[in-house]
């Protein structure tokens, strides 16, 4: 595990706390390189490294007033799209996406008879555990580098009949394409295999079309799937999504443009949005 990249993630969500905490009082350079245990120089070049912005360009990311542009230049893109224009690419910027679903019956099986690979590596937000069938894809998460168990256990316990297998070194080349900031991607797409009900594919889908680096409300998403009246069966799906940043979750906030829950934590989902933003 390369505590190296780990341990600036956790600087890098130290500073966004202290931010959000103390926002109206502007915390300074001196106060986010305290929090961090770095010197201000250090600072700069941890934000430089992790993003390509500067410290004050990182604080533009974090206001509520960006928020609510990205949400209206969001919208103003996606009224143009037609319901057939949600198979479009929604990728993060360098990847091509396909996927699968189970069938209703594979589903009932709970991964009998599969065998699945899961890998722990470091990545641009923590640590991430990957799970991946011979069929593509099927696991995605978030954790801190003290809950290795507690991520497996939850791998399995979304597929208790599964075969799980622990192979962190060959999985850690493809958790590095997944987060490269290399323009040009992997030879060929990404595949995944979803399991879910066929509305919560229908949503996984929707978010998957989704340009890169789009910040779209609850209702609007609900509107874009022909649903107005199911923004909470909405959010009910978003919130199950079992890929993480593949399948963009992160990019639906409040139409307010709040950025709240986020099953792996809200300071997460703000780094994401930082980091995919500048990388766009």
């Amino acid at each position: 595990m390369n505590q190296q990249q780990t341990g600036t993630y956790q600087q890098i969500e130290a500073v966004i706390a202290l931010i959000g905490e103390h926002f109206r009082d502007q915390p300074g350079l001196d106060q986010m390189a305290a929090v961090a245990g770095l010197s201000r120089f250090h600072l700069e070049r941890l934000f430089m490294e992790w993003a390509g912005i500067t410290p004050g360009q990182f604080v533009r990311f974090l206001t509520l007033e960006y928020a609510r542009k990205q949400l209206i230049h969001s919208r103003s893109l996606l009224k143009t799209a037609s319901r057939a224009g949600l198979s479009g690419p929604g990728r993060p910027h360098n990847l091509s996406i396909t996927f699968e679903a189970m069938t209703a019956g594979e589903s009932r099986q709970q991964g009998k008879g599969i065998h699945i690979r899961s890998s722990l590596a470091p990545c641009p937000f923590g640590t991430c555990l990957l799970a991946r069938t011979e069929r593509g894809i099927c696991h995605l998460s978030f954790w801190d580098d003290d809950e290795r168990e507690r991520s497996r256990h939850e791998l399995q316990s979304r597929w208790p009949e599964a075969i799980l297998i622990e192979d962190d070194k060959t999985g850690q080349q493809l958790i590095e394409t997944i987060f490269a900031t290399d323009k040009t991607g992997p030879d060929r797409p990404l595949h995944l295999l979803l399991r879910g009900s066929n509305f919560q594919i229908q949503v996984w889908q929707a978010l998957l079309s989704l340009p890169p680096a789009t910040l779209i409300s609850y209702q609007d998403l609900a509107y874009l799937l022909g649903r107005p009246s199911s923004v909470r069966a909405v959010a009910g799906a978003v919130a199950r999504n079992p890929i993480a940043w593949l399948i963009p979750c992160h990019r639906v906030i409040k139409k307010s443009g709040q950025i709240h829950n986020y099953r792996w934590g809200p300071l997460r989902k703000r780094a994401m949005l930082i980091w995919e933003g500048t990388q766009a």
